[in-house]
This record gives structure tokens, sequence and C-alpha cells, in this order.
């Protein structure tokens, strides 16, 4: 029996749930799932349903306890583009050649069909707002023809959006002008309403899609991007004044992993084209602060926004037919190993949120060990709706997960990033078991030739502190990691998903 088809049969017998009743009348089809389709950027797993008792993300956690919550979902690229290619392709970074901000998909795959195109070709509209895919880089063929091209820059913050804003660094409160070469301070408060904003203007513009949609007979797939909790951490003050700065936790392990490569992580990124950003990687201890307090808000606003396009759904009677999906396209450092933003394969970036609610789920408010992978987001979510998975697929449909949060699912999930170092061109491949990540560095022409090599013991080291690839003590388990590397995401597929 073929892959797909096996996969198929598996889910119908395990998620009888999902479906309609067995004693439902043949002539009276369940109607197709709409899909509302969530992306925050640089959202990490700090989120109350994730466990942290600071942070305030109560819309987020409302629909974990409607959805299930993946606790170990992994990015295939810690930045933007190239992991929202892999999630909006359904393959991984070396099918789309995909590995930086400035790639388009097409140029490698002119033909594929994106994961909304899909539910396009199969009689939904879909639609897209905000931050779908990456800066310019949009797909027309993903969208409905009579739809307007989605508004990337919604709520991009270098357009004009907040009236006034707050300057930490001064006693005086003034506007802080912001263009393409100067973006201004990393963080900033706005003193405007708490719905404001480009967050709000996005939430607002969703809205009305959800209420343009009720009115019409057609399923609908609505992706709505999020910008934030991205930088520059602005957003209005009723967020900020949501914390206590002395509750925030600061990272415990400010330093490098131990006996790791150097290059494994970036020293200077994305933060400092921002003003004011201090020209050290040890951030001043109350400038660490305020970038974390910064993010923080930043995670509620956004929560807040979230929240009133699921109340609009609601309110809609929409729910009962609608699958909500939530992922953050990856993880972000807040200090941890010294370093800040992403751009790397250890956990603190290649991990990220993940929650799905789908209509009559029987484990609603439950989350999941599984290992999954955003590659996989595209097959589940075709499978839920019903629709074929395109051959090309390099993902495996987790829909019997949801029906199933304990069993056994995948032993592995891979992530990539790449790096130049001293002109040669590498690749670390990444691979995250239930209790090793495991990291090859390899010249991207030739995996033959490595170049270094990382392991970490979740069990005894869950903060990547100490990398062990080097110790003699572990060679036996090496041996059988890279083995297990070696096979590749192909040799982690769950037994009841093989052919």
């Amino acid at each position: 029996m073929r892959y797909r088809q096996c996969l198929r049969w598996i889910a119908c017998l395990t998620l009888a749930s999902f479906t309609v009743p067995a004693n439902a009348e043949q002539e009276n089809p369940a109607k197709p799932l709409n899909v509302l389709f969530f992306v925050s950027d640089d959202l990490r797993p700090d989120l109350g349903c994730y466990g942290n008792t600071v942070i305030q993300s109560p819309n987020i956690d409302s629909l974990a306890k409607r959805g299930m919550v993946f606790r170990r979902a992994y990015c295939q690229q810690a930045v933007c583009s190239p992991s929202r290619s892999s999630v909006m392709t359904g393959v991984r970074p070396d099918t789309n050649k995909v590995w930086n901000l400035t790639t388009h998909f097409r140029d490698a795959m002119p033909d594929v069909v994106t994961l909304p195109q899909l539910f396009k070709n199969h009689g939904y509209v879909t639609r897209g707002l905000g931050k779908i895919y990456h800066g310019d880089l949009q797909d027309p063929p993903s969208w409905s023809p009579s739809e307007p091209a989605p508004k990337t820059n919604a709520s991009f913050p270098i357009r004009p959006r907040f009236h006034t804003l707050v300057n930490q660094n001064a006693a005086t409160t003034k506007p802080i002008p912001t263009t393409k070469t100067n973006r201004g301070q990393a963080f900033r408060i706005a003193d405007d309403p708490p719905n404001s904003g480009g967050e709000s203007e996005l939430a607002e513009e969703a809205i009305e899609s959800l209420q343009e949609f009720a009115t019409q007979s057609q399923p609908f797939f609505l992706a709505v991007g999020f910008r934030k909790p991205h930088l520059p951490f602005v957003c209005p003050k009723a967020y900020w004044d949501l914390y206590d700065p002395n509750e925030i936790p600061r990272a415990t392990n400010r330093f490098l992993p131990h006996d790791a490569p150097e290059y494994a992580l970036v020293r200077r990124n994305e933060m400092w084209n921002y003003s004011g950003v201090p020209e050290t990687d040890d951030f001043p201890e109350e400038y660490a602060r305020k970038l974390k307090h910064g993010y923080y808000a930043c995670v509620s606003y956004m929560d807040a926004q979230l929240g009133r396009v699921v109340d609009e759904l609601d309110r809609l009677e929409l729910a009962d037919n609608t699958i909500i999906v939530l992922w953050g396209d990856h993880g972000w450092k807040l200090g941890e190993h010294n370093r800040w933003c992403k751009h790397s394969n250890v956990e603190d970036d290649a991990r990220a949120p993940l929650l799905m609610s789908v209509p009559g789920m029987k484990h609603a408010g439950q989350s999941t060990d599984a290992l999954v992978e955003f590659v996989d987001i595209y097959p589940t979510l075709a499978d839920l709706a019903e629709l074929p998975l395109p051959d090309v697929l390099e993902g495996t449909s987790f829909r019997s997960v949801l029906g199933a949060p304990n069993e056994p699912w995948k032993t592995a999930a891979f992530s990539q990033y790449p790096r130049t170092v001293n002109k040669q061109r590498l690749m670390g491949y990444s691979m995250r078991t239930g209790r090793y990540r495991f990291t090859r560095w390899v010249d991207v022409n030739d995996h033959s030739k490595v170049d270094a090599e990382e392991l970490y013991d979740h069990q005894t080291d869950p903060q990547e502190n100490q990398n062990i690839a080097g110790n003699p003590e572990h060679a036996q388990l090496i041996r059988s990691l890279r083995t297990q590397w070696e096979a590749g995401w192909q040799g982690a597929i769950p037994e009841k998903a093989r052919r």
C-alpha cells in the first residue's frame, strides 16, 4: 500500500472523533472544515500553556484549552523565510532551496502547490493577511484570484503606526522617527490605546474577512500573520504595564556552550540594526531586562489581537466548523548562551510553539510530547480537511497524534542552518531525538566532509550548555546517532505511517 494511502487509512481509524457520526445521513455530508491559520513572528514557547507563569498570554492559553499543545515542535531552519517556505510548500530547505531571506521557493520549484493553494484548488477561498511569506517574497498563486495581495507589511514596525513613543533611555516623552536605515531603538513604548497599531489593524482586517466569509457558503482558509513579537519591541503602554520588570527572569546560562564550535552561534545579528544597542556581547543588566520586558509586552499585545479574531470566529458561530492552528515561525534567544535572536540550531531557536484545535477533538486541552516538525503542518491540515496529499511532501500528517497524544511518534526532528567559515560553506544539520540533540557541521557540497559535531544530552543538560560529542565515553552513542542522522528524516517516520 502506498505510504499516503496507508497514512490516511490509519488516521481515519484513530480519529473517528474528527468525522461525522457513523449514523449520519449520507445525503447530509459534513461541511468542509474551514482553516484559521495564525503565525507569529519570532514567537518562542514562553507562554502560559507552555508553563511560563510570568508571561500574560490568556488568549493563546484559551486556545490551548480548546485544542492541543505540541510541546516538542521544531522548525526546519530558524529564520523567517526558510521556515515559512518549508511550512507553505511542505518540503525542507534542501528541496525548495530556501536558506536565506531573498530566495523564492518557486525558483527551484516553479510548479509547487502551496498549502493555501491546495485548499484553493479544492474549492476554498484563500486569503492571506499580514506576514505569511517573508518580506517581498509573495506568492499570488496561493490566494484566490479575486483576493487582494496579502498585506505583508500590515504590521511592519517601520511604518508610522504609533503617535507618540516613550523613550526609555531619556526622561522625556517624544516621537522617535524611524527609517529603513535607522530603525530606532530596539524597545519602545507607544502612548496609544491597547487596540491600536499594526497588529490591531491586522486583527480588524481578519475580523472583517470572517464577517464576509460568514455570509458565504464557500469554505475558507484565512491566514493571519502577526509581526509581533519581532523586533523592535514596540507596543501600547498597557502591555508594558502588565509586567513588573523585576519579576521577569533573566536567562541563567549566559555563556556559550562549552566545547562547541565557535561558529555554532553568531555573535552579531539583526539586533544591531537598531540604535542604542550596546556594542558588546554582554549587555548591561538593565538593558537586557528592558529587552526581555519588551519581548514579553509584545507577546501580550499579539495575544490580545489574536483573541479578538478568535472571539469574532465564535460570535459568528464559525468555530464549530473551523480548524485553528497557531505556530511561531521559529524560536528566539533572550540572552541564553549570551546571545539574542535566532539564527542557529540550538533548542531555543529550533523549538517553537504549535497549537491546533479541531472541531470535535476528544483530547481538547491536552498536550503532547510527540516530536513533530513544522513541515508536518501542510499534510496534517490537508489530511484533516480530507484533501489529497501531493506526493512531493516531505512531512508526515500528525492527525493520529491528535487522537492519541501519548502514543510513540517520530523518532527525531530535523533542523539546519548554514554558515560560512573561513570561506568554507558549511551546513549544520541538527537532529533532535527524544533525549539528544546531535548536530553535524558538513561541507554543503560534500556531506562526508565533517567539520565539527555537537551532542547535548537533554536528560542531564536541557539548556545545551555542554557539548559532549568529543568525550571518549560517548563513542558508541555517537556511532549510533551518526547512523540515525544519516538515515535522515525518512528514517524518523513513525512505523504506523510507513508504507
